[in-house]
């Protein structure tokens, strides 16, 4: 059996199951743990399926961008982690970004005490934080509000950034692979993409759990980051294919 039609039966398993374990696809197809391994890394780089644990599954579709709410409930052990270690990777008297997010709302907590930084969000929980806690300069993008993240999105955010020079920037998704980041907010490409722009060193900041989810709207390719912080439960192979993309992959623990 040719790899086009190994990866086609692969598919229509995990049509059924969803979820497969990599022992089962090698019995059911009589090929070695090498060739299940090849034909999945081959699916994964089409964004068809991911990687788990001892296994594989289709990717998850992202239909709606979780509240601000939401979002702080999930991985919080996970976030604060990522958040510390972040902190510790900002140069003295940097021009930071910190995108929306809870997760980047754990590195604002964690650089509160400097004075050295310039700090620049589209989040309003940072924000208040910031308002709060902070000793070093804050500024706000403003634009167009989304109330359920908190956060500001749409044009007229995107085109202040477009006019900062930022040193660090720290970008939050809900959904990424190794294709890229997506989301199912068409308002925040504009935000998201003019960072990425405006930024010398752009770090993705993300959790483990939102690893192969997929949603409506391509906002870049993963290369578009130097570096990468999630957590250790990101899978092995997973991780050795980001570092092979030349991205700089930090296990925060």
């Amino acid at each position: 059996m040719i790899p086009a039609e190994r990866q086609k039966h692969i598919l229509t398993i995990l049509a059924q199951q969803n979820i497969v374990s990599i022992n089962s696809l090698m019995e059911m197809l009589d090929v070695s743990h090498m060739t299940i391994r090849r034909d999945i890394q081959a699916l994964e780089k089409k964004g068809i399926v991911i990687s788990v644990s001892g296994g594989v599954q289709l990717q998850q579709k992202l239909t709606i961008e979780p509240t601000h709410t939401a979002k702080s409930l999930l991985s919080q052990s996970e976030k604060e982690k990522i958040g510390r270690c972040a902190a510790t990777r900002i140069p003295e008297h940097s021009t930071v970004y910190l995108d929306a997010g809870t997760t980047t709302l754990e590195i604002a907590r964690h650089i509160a005490e400097r004075d050295d930084l310039l700090i620049i969000t589209n989040d309003f929980a940072v924000a208040d934080f910031l308002i709060n806690h902070g000793q070093s300069e804050l500024i706000h993008t403003g634009g167009k509000i989304n109330k359920l993240n908190r956060s500001a999105v749409g044009e007229l955010a995107a085109q202040f950034l477009r006019n900062i020079s930022i040193d660090v920037a720290f970008v939050s998704t809900s959904s990424w692979s190794l294709k890229g980041l997506t989301t199912p907010d068409e308002s925040k490409l504009a935000v998201k993409r003019a960072i990425l722009a405006s930024s010398r060193h752009r770090t993705l900041v993300s959790d483990s759990s939102k690893y192969g989810k997929l949603a409506t709207f391509w906002i870049c390719e993963l290369n578009a980051f130097d570096s990468l912080i999630t957590d250790n439960k990101l899978p092995d192979n997973i991780q050795k294919a980001i570092q092979n993309m030349d991205i700089e992959l930090v296990l925060a623990e």
